[in-house]
């Protein structure tokens, strides 16, 4: 694990799709093995540029989710390595069984990756809005479950991947997000990074929140808070040990993410704080148990309070 931060965090990364498929198409040119699984929506994700240059080892399940994750543990049982896309909300809700079943439970391989969850669904709207997706992986035994922050996290976790059994959830925009890390960065699955210290604060996020963390760290050290911000880029397995360790002589810990107050990060850093009876303050600060809604991403992350100004008011309440 050896990360470099970014010295310009105001400049975006390419496509988190396009990321993620030039990847897949980059490990096909030395891994026969690998194949790709799409449910209609190969332009939204750009995976056709994968059917384009490996029209035999891509298969267009279409509108059909859970029959798309069956073909891909099928796959898998005979020695493939399947990545599949649709939408968060399509995986979660609409094919949970079979990634239980035929994926885990049948230990077979997935690789999937659920686009646009929390806010940056932006016109897709309340039906394709996802809080809950990683909820509901993370309830499943021996899951891996990513929510990279950047456009090199996103690309060292779909390569990391393919070298691993199992199944494995990634879950990200679509779109450009601001660069954390430099290119050439790696880490280590289960394993969160410290990317800035403080004293006073405990500041853990993932995905593309990250960014505004680190903004409202530097924000808050202004006011004289001193906080310090930890990636959590694997939900699960979770580390552990770094809340125990960083939380140690801080006043509070605050979570941040694109997600449910409900069974994700938030929820993951109360269990091992309650276990290990952390006796300092948790705020969990996430989307508060309500349906999406329509607007761009912008609009939809401010009406959902997941901006670095947003955090800071968490901050400044726990630390009251």
């Amino acid at each position: 694990m050896t990360y470099t931060l970014t010295e310009d965090r105001t400049k975006k990364g390419s496509e988190l799709r396009t990321v993620v498929m030039t990847a897949i198409q980059d490990m096909m040119e030395t891994n026969e093995n690998i194949v790709m699984l799409e449910a209609d929506l190969g332009g939204a994700s750009k995976s056709t540029i994968v059917q384009e240059s490996h029209p035999e080892r891509y298969i267009q399940c279409g509108i059909s989710e859970a029959n798309m994750v069956g073909v891909a543990a099928g796959l898998s049982t005979v020695g493939f390595i399947p990545y599949l896309h649709t939408f968060a909300p399509f995986f979660t809700r609409r094919a949970l069984d079979q990634i239980y079943l035929s994926g885990a439970y049948a230990h077979n391989t997935l690789n999937i990756y659920g686009s646009d969850p929390g806010f940056t669904v932006a016109a897709n709207g309340g039906t394709h809005t996802s809080f809950g997706d990683a909820a509901c992986m993370r309830e499943i035994p021996d899951v891996v479950i990513v929510d990279p922050c950047d456009a090199v996290q996103m690309d060292w976790c779909v390569r990391q991947f393919a070298t691993m059994k199992g199944v494995h959830y990634f879950r990200g925009n679509r779109k450009a997000v601001r660069n954390v890390y430099e290119p050439g960065s790696t880490f280590e699955l289960g394993k969160a990074n410290v990317l800035r210290p403080g004293s006073d604060v405990l500041i853990v996020a993932m995905g593309q929140l990250v960014s505004e963390a680190l903004d409202a760290a530097e924000q808050l050290d202004k006011e004289g808070i001193s906080a310090e911000v930890v990636d959590m880029f694997t939900l699960k397995p979770f580390d552990a040990e770094c809340i125990l360790r960083e939380s140690a002589g801080k006043k509070a810990v605050v979570t941040f993410e694109n997600h449910s107050i409900y069974g994700g990060l938030g929820s993951a850093a109360a269990e091992v704080m309650a276990q290990h009876n952390v006796g300092i303050p948790l705020k969990i600060h996430g989307v508060n148990d309500c349906f999406g809604q329509v607007g761009t991403a912008d609009y939809l992350q401010k009406a959902f309070g997941l901006r670095a100004e947003d955090l800071m008011n968490s901050v400044r309440e726990v630390l009251k």
